[in-house]
């Protein structure tokens, strides 16, 4: 054998190489457990779950805010009737649904 391979070998050797090259991109890009692909989902989850812990955290500094006002006796009695369906002894109370 001489050491100046044949042209044909070279050009085999090659593409087997970029065949592998490619295999392992794409392996890379689409099936390994950290794909490219899979921390593209994970990246798009993120960003859902920072927007939704942003506006939990708005929910809970306004109702800190509500929580921080005092309520009224009147206010009390309306949340006690409308929420919980409370009444006063002797009362009787009737409920119109809408149709």
């Amino acid at each position: 054998m001489s050491k100046s391979s044949s042209p044909l070998s070279r050009s085999r050797l090659w593409w087997g190489i970029g065949v592998l090259a490619a295999g392992i991109l794409v392996w890379v890009a689409f099936f390994d457990s950290h794909s490219l692909w899979q921390r593209y989902r994970w990246h798009q989850e993120l960003e859902t779950l920072r927007h939704e812990n942003a506006e939990l955290q708005q929910e809970i500094e306004r109702l800190q805010t509500q929580l921080d006002r005092p309520l009224s006796d009147s206010l009390v009695e309306r949340i006690a009737r409308q929420q919980y369906g409370m009444k006063r002894p002797g009362e009787t109370i009737y409920r119109i649904e809408p149709e």
